[in-house]
């Protein structure tokens, strides 16, 4: 497995600094938020040139762009803001091969119209899966355009909260440019923490043929969970890694939720339990 981590960990001046501090950490993937090269997280405009600054900066290091980030609210309340995510989307997909990625990571969205990561009672309307449906739809005609793949993420507080959703989603759009990315610690409602091992292998027997690439954070309770750094907290490491190593034994797994101090920690930690697994 290929240890990555969300860009933004690391905050400095340039972006160039930013990805000397990458490799001084040991890493050899990244998940890219825009905003690491001193733009809009999810800009109206890339420049060509600042796409292949990136691409040479990134390639000089030996570090591959897993995915860009391009999260915007799917179901977003005004219709208006899921038009200007949408519109936003093109932008990163056109720019996408210029990057030298694939892949463009999604958010489905929740109905709270000031946090897409924050649960609402309106996920569960079929009025907000048909939101979802719609939108998606429209993006996966841009992904189809470019030839990029739209790795989603379920969790707990958007749309797409279950395996099991993200299975329907994927089937009722049914493109092979919609993919997953596994996060087990984002998968638990309140009072599942139990029956963790049965959770985490019914999401990859749902969704192993279908996911992209991982994450790697961990939890302290289930429901809209307190995030912590991968191996602070509750999640069955090893039965985690291993699902993911039999997906694919050299899938990206890219650490977030945590602090650029305990960056080593979580880089040791995943190396010791990839080792065993391989062993």
């Amino acid at each position: 497995m290929q240890i990555g981590i969300m860009s933004g960990t690391f905050d400095r001046a340039t972006l160039e600094e930013a990805l000397d501090a990458a490799v001084n950490h040991g890493i050899s993937c990244m998940q890219f938020n825009l905003s690491s090269a001193g733009v809009t997280k999810i800009p109206t405009h890339i420049d060509a040139g600042l796409c292949d600054k990136i691409r040479e900066e990134m390639g000089a290091r030996s570090i591959a762009m897993t995915a860009l980030g391009g999260t915007y609210n799917m179901i977003h309340p005004d219709v208006q803001r899921r038009a200007d995510g949408l519109r936003n989307l093109r932008v990163l997909a056109a720019a996408c091969e210029r990057l030298g990625t694939s892949v463009i990571a999604l958010c489905t969205g929740s109905r709270d119209p000031d946090n897409m990561w924050r649960r609402h009672p309106d996920n569960d309307t079929p009025e907000a899966w048909e939101d979802l449906v719609v939108s998606m739809r429209q993006a996966i005609e841009i992904a189809e355009e470019y030839q990029v793949t739209l790795a989603f993420e379920p969790e707990v507080a958007n749309v797409v909260d279950s395996a099991v959703k993200a299975r329907r989603i994927i089937d009722q759009i049914g493109s092979p440019y919609l993919k997953v990315v596994m996060d087990g610690a984002n998968i638990f409602h309140t009072g599942e923490l139990p029956h963790m091992r049965e959770i985490l292998d019914e999401a990859f027997a749902l969704l192993g043929e279908d996911i992209s690439f991982a994450h790697a954070k961990d939890l302290d309770r289930d429901g809209e969970a307190g995030h912590l750094a991968a191996g602070k907290g509750l999640l069955d490491y090893d039965q985690y890694l291993s699902l993911l190593n039999d997906v694919d034994p050299d899938i990206p797994i890219v650490l977030h939720g945590l602090s650029e101090a305990e960056v080593d920690g979580c880089v040791a930690f995943l190396r010791e339990k990839i080792e065993a697994i391989n062993a």
